[in-house]
């Protein structure tokens, strides 16, 4: 059994799951009257994963492609791309930016098979800036009901239209709400270290979040992004390539999570020519690839704690494991497999009910074939090294069934 926490195996133990949780675990013997019971045969028991940065419904490398998506194909295409999450072993995930209440209901259900959904509904920002999908030579906004891309972004300016915009977003059942604070790579107007939404938005949307009860997230590479991000009360940095230990440092004294995300930028550089990506989006790519590796050097040096994001877009989100071993050139197996449940869970403000192993927790479980501390490469090839998966007590996957 893998303790995430600790970054150790416990030889020996037996598990009981009733319902949706774990009820009970010990290192002797457990004697039930009527229990199915599944000798795991020296495999490695462990929590489900746990992938804080998503896009289940932005299921085209070329965004624009989306733009002729009509939000029935869009669904059908997101509970694909949610059944190959689930088959990889990523029990919960946290969408930021296109995912709704209706998906989030319908895997609660397993009306779709798919991980656990938290979701933020749209990504706001403002006009022009990383989430405004229109082209320039758009005078108006397009109609939504046949545009997928424009069903997963939103702009609002001013802090009026910013309270607006999250209020809706609450109004939508969503779990935290995505902020657009510098600009993007896979948008083509806005420079990488643009600076969007004011200081006073910026604010506004964190003030209407915690209202709620609900936490704000911003997409931010740049030092300044962070910064100002930081000092309005965000709770999560997506990305982050490029922070500098004085940001660090800022992030680390308000208590800060950054949610990195290496793993996009990689095959993104890799399949540039096949998805059409522009030499100015190319440049930004490379830019964030460049401080990649050092962004977790940065955060492991201040303390910071770094989720497991990958932020993959459509065909390229069969890539979704390959960050275990692109993070592996800084961290060690244990601290990688903890970004990616108990740093994971604490990110979705769930801790003590995923991300680990004890009573009360939820039963989202993986059986591995073999060591995944030894062997980061357990935990990819689609989920083949997986044995069972279980979400919320119940089954997946079982190869181990008598």
């Amino acid at each position: 059994m893998l303790v995430p926490e600790t970054g150790e195996l416990r030889d020996g133990h037996e598990l009981v799951v009733e319902g949706d949780t774990i009820r009970e675990i010990s290192a002797r013997p457990i004697k039930l009257a009527t229990a199915n019971v599944i000798d795991c045969g020296g495999r490695t028991l462990m929590p489900g994963l746990i992938d804080s940065h998503v896009h289940v419904v932005l299921s085209e490398v070329s965004l624009r492609n989306l733009e002729s998506v009509p939000l029935t194909l869009m669904t059908a295409r997101a509970a694909d791309l949610m059944r190959g999450m689930l088959d990889r072993g990523f029990t919960s995930v946290r969408d930021t930016g296109g995912a709704d209440w209706g998906l989030k209901e319908a895997t609660d259900k397993w009306l779709l098979p798919g991980p656990r959904l938290f979701i933020a509904g749209r990504a706001i920002g403002p006009t022009g800036g990383h989430s405004d999908s229109r082209r320039r030579t758009d005078l108006g906004m397009r109609c939504q009901c046949c545009n997928a891309l424009s069903f997963s972004m939103g702009i609002a300016d001013g802090v009026s239209e910013v309270r607006r915009a999250v209020r809706e977003e609450m109004r939508q059942g969503c779990d935290q709400v995505k902020i657009m604070m510098s600009g993007g790579v896979a948008s083509p107007y806005d420079p990488l270290d643009s600076l969007q939404f004011s200081a006073d938005e910026v604010a506004a949307a964190v003030q209407e979040a915690h209202a709620f009860g609900r936490y704000v997230c911003a997409h931010a590479y740049t030092p300044q992004a962070i910064t100002r991000a930081a000092n309005a009360g965000v709770r999560t940095i997506e990305h982050g390539n490029l922070i500098d230990d004085a940001s660090a440092r800022l992030m680390a004294d308000k208590g800060m999570f950054l949610v990195a995300n290496l793993v996009t930028y990689f095959e993104m550089k890799k399949h540039a020519a096949e998805y059409g990506m522009n030499s100015d989006m190319l440049a930004k790519n490379n830019l964030v690839i460049e401080g990649a590796l050092k962004s977790l050097e940065i955060c492991k040096r201040h303390g910071i704690p770094v989720a497991y994001g990958t932020d993959l877009l459509g065909q390229l989100q069969m890539a979704q494991s390959e960050e275990f071993t692109l993070r592996a050139q800084v961290l060690s197996p244990a601290e990688i497999i903890r970004s990616a449940t108990t740093i994971g869970a604490e990110v979705v403000r769930m801790a003590d009910k995923l991300g680990c192993l004890k009573p009360g927790a939820f039963a989202d479980l993986l059986v591995v074939d073999g060591n995944p501390l030894n062997d980061l490469t357990l935990l990819q090839g689609q989920g083949r090294h997986l044995s069972v998966i279980m979400k919320g007590g119940r089954f997946h996957k079982n190869r181990l069934q008598s």
